[in-house]
């Protein structure tokens, strides 16, 4: 029976030691060993950190010329008129024309391109009605339409030739570069993105 009220009086020592110890001033009592400090304790540099590994002394680097991004299509063709008819010329259509693409094509369409060209691209988009009757209102400058595609209305694009007739490269250039009002989609639509959408047009080109 001593026995076990001594083991009971040296447990509850212990027990109240440790609480003593585990509440006592945080300002003295060590934190103890630290587990990989290295994991939240960052060994790399900031982008905009001095860097004394590099001749110019800094973290973010241009990168090498002639070198191209992971997952980057370069597009060799410049936004330049002669670069535009040499794409026309050159360029074509590197998916197949399947239900599915055009399919994809139609629904991008729809999305960066119908309101300004409108939903069968005879330039008629929602925009261009709506700044109208902004313009009558308040007597703006009217929105102009862009050309239409079909082969019916034979309007010239502002490059010259029929809407009807531009051809894959040109229709990628000018999405990939923008003209006039429009702007580029480059940022907006992936390479094969705007191929799809390329492959709607000129559906629409035979309406």
């Amino acid at each position: 029976m001593n026995k076990m009220r001594l083991l009971s009086v040296v447990s509850t020592a212990v027990a109240i030691a440790a609480v003593a110890a585990a509440c006592g001033d945080r300002t003295t009592r060590s934190t103890g060993w630290e587990f990989s400090r290295n994991m939240y304790d960052p060994i790399g540099y900031n982008p905009d950190q001095p860097n004394a590994n590099f001749k110019d002394g800094k973290t973010a680097q241009v990168p090498p010329a002639g070198t191209t991004p992971v997952g980057f299509e370069r597009f060799p063709y410049s936004a330049s008129n002669e670069d535009y008819e040499r794409a026309g010329v050159e360029v074509v259509n590197p998916l197949v024309h399947t239900e599915e693409n055009l399919a994809q094509g139609k629904a991008l369409y729809q999305v960066y391109c119908a309101v300004c060209h409108g939903p069968e691209g005879h330039g008629d988009g929602p925009i261009t009605k709506d700044r109208t009757l902004e313009a009558e209102s308040r007597q703006l400058e009217n929105f102009p339409p862009p050309p239409s595609y079909a082969k019916s209305d034979g309007i010239n694009s502002s490059r010259g030739g029929q809407m009807a007739d531009l051809t894959d490269g040109k229709i990628y250039h000018t999405i990939t570069y923008g003209l006039n009002m429009m702007g580029s989609h480059a940022s907006q639509l992936t390479p094969e993105e705007r191929w799809k959408v390329v492959m709607y047009v000129r559906e629409l080109q035979k309406n």
